[in-house]
């Protein structure tokens, strides 16, 4: 058939992996952990290559995929206790190596620290949505859920994330 898309993983690998890593560092907060989950889905999307109908097929495939690793890993993380050392970490202001705090840090990964915060669906719905750049609908299909309960993450995610950066910043501003 003239005209017929065929996947070619090198390619897709090469348009897509940033977005993949992307999605999968900040749902899990991990460099490490991201660049596992990234090289599962490409693995993942080769042994799947032949069901790739269209670019957009792959897009969607890869968003879903990567979403669901993250998840997954964030599961087995929790369930392992891992985070709970993290927590204690942050709140004493220890770095992980036990030495003092850093000095202060930018605004802005303070700011990706509070994203990682939420809670995993709306932390999802909302990278999905402000760096995906995907419709309410787009996510439900990519999350597996009604495009209400997708408002609603997002609602919610975004009230809570205003919240918890108000009283960062009020804290910043008294640092200063």
């Amino acid at each position: 058939m003239a005209g017929e898309w065929k996947p070619d993983f090198e390619k897709l690998v090469d348009e897509h992996q940033s977005m993949v890593f992307s999605l999968a560092l900040r749902m899990t907060g991990d460099r490490g952990l991201a660049e596992e989950i990234a090289q599962d889905v490409f693995l993942e999307l080769d042994r799947h290559l032949q069901k790739i109908e269209t670019p957009e097929h792959a897009l969607f495939w890869l968003r879903r995929v990567t979403m669901s690793r993250a998840t997954d890993s964030m599961r087995r993380r929790r369930v392992r206790g891992m985070d709970l050392w993290v927590e204690i970490e942050e709140w004493h202001g220890l770095q992980p190596d036990g030495q003092l705090p850093l000095p202060k840090a930018r605004l802005g990964s303070k700011l990706e620290a509070l994203l990682s915060t939420l809670p995993e669906a709306q932390r999802a719905a909302i990278l999905l949505r402000y760096q995906e750049e995907m419709t309410p609908a787009e996510i439900a299909g990519t999350l597996e859920m009604p495009v209400a309960t997708v408002k609603s993450h997002l609602q919610r995610g975004l009230k809570l994330l205003r919240a918890r950066a108000e009283s960062y910043l009020r804290e910043f501003v008294r640092e200063a």
